[in-house]
Formats: structure tokens, C-alpha cells, sequence
């Protein structure tokens, strides 16, 4: 059994107002919580700054849902990280640039929601010029690195307002946790 934390990034922007994201936290606190513990952050809701320490500490494994806007998460979520990892708690100086990182041993895992479509990736004729995934989440799994934990594979739903098939997204996020958390 493992300790696990869903913190939802979701912020309102325009017309979304984080159905998906939602929909898709609910689906794996349902999934996870049959054999695993569970704590959860909506960040859109507020969060107290050491309460959130502590459940880091706690947890084995952190799970963000987020939409990426312009390329990165939403504001909230990046003011959350500013706040939340604290120096001498996640992280503290080290010889070595980077190498400082105080949570060794958390995993942690992106989940997250594109309007861009599944074909702009891997492809060097489309606008991401053949990067993958998580090469386009290189400087957030960047910024988990710098603390310390260690990556699970990415989940992403392509294509959300165009072709929001939501019963799809739940679909293959089941079979994605399943393969990646093993449960």
C-alpha cells in the first residue's frame, strides 16, 4: 500500500472550467484508493503552506493533474510550487548544482491536459519538431529533478476542446495507472 497525493492545478481560464481535470482526479482517487492511501490538494481551493509540507512528506508518490497552458501549468500552480517547496525541507544547497534535492524518495507522475493534438508530437514536420511528451515537460520534470524525486511516465489527453471524449480520457488513464502504478 502506498501513500499517494493528487494535487489538482486546475486554475479557471476563459471557458475552461476544469471539468476534465476534475473528472480525471475523481477517476484516480477512485482507481487508487482501493489499495492505496490517499490525500489530495485542489489548489483552486485554497491550501495552507504547511499542511501541504506534510503531505509530501507522507507521500510515496505525487500525482499532478494539470492542464498546460502556453506550454507550462497554470499560474496557481506554478505560485503553489513557489510556496510549497521550501529550502532545507525539499531541498538545500549541494556541491554540485542540482544535487540537492531532500525527497529522494518520491516518485512522481504528470498528468496532464492538451488542447494541442496528439500528431504535433513526435513528428519533426509538426510544431513540436519531433519532441516527444516529456521532452515538452522537460523543465518540469526539471524542476522534480532539483528536489530530488524520481519520474513516472507521463499521462496526457490530446486535443481536450476540440475533441473533449472524456469516456476515452478515463479509458486510457485507467489502463495508464494500472501499467505505471502496477495496481
Amino acid at each position: 500500500m502506498k501513500n499517494i497525493l493528487v494535487i489538482n492545478g486546475h486554475q479557471k481560464y476563459g471557458s475552461a472550467k476544469g471539468t476534465l481535470n476534475q473528472t480525471l482526479m475523481n477517476k484516480m482517487i477512485s482507481l487508487l484508493s482501493e489499495k492505496n492511501n490517499i490525500k489530495t490538494t485542489n489548489i483552486q481551493n485554497g491550501y495552507k503552506v504547511e499542511e501541504e509540507h506534510q503531505k509530501f512528506l507522507w507521500a510515496d508518490i505525487i500525482i499532478y493533474q494539470t492542464p498546460i497552458y502556453w506550454f507550462s501549468v497554470p499560474g496557481l500552480l506554478k505560485t503553489y510550487m513557489d510556496e510549497v517547496y521550501a529550502y532545507g525541507l525539499f531541498f538545500k544547497g549541494a556541491d554540485q548544482y542540482g544535487r540537492g534535492g531532500l525527497l529522494t524518495e518520491k516518485k512522481y507522475m504528470f498528468s496532464t491536459t492538451w488542447n494541442a493534438p496528439e500528431q504535433a508530437f513526435n513528428d519533426p514536420t509538426q510544431f513540436f519538431e519531433g519532441n516527444s511528451l516529456e521532452d515538452t515537460l522537460s523543465h518540469l520534470h526539471r524542476v522534480k529533478k532539483f528536489l530530488g524525486m524520481k519520474p513516472l511516465k507521463s499521462f496526457t489527453c490530446y486535443d481536450v476542446i476540440k475533441n473533449p471524449n472524456i469516456e476515452k480520457f478515463v479509458f486510457e488513464l485507467d489502463i495508464h495507472l494500472k501499467e505505471v502504478l502496477d495496481f
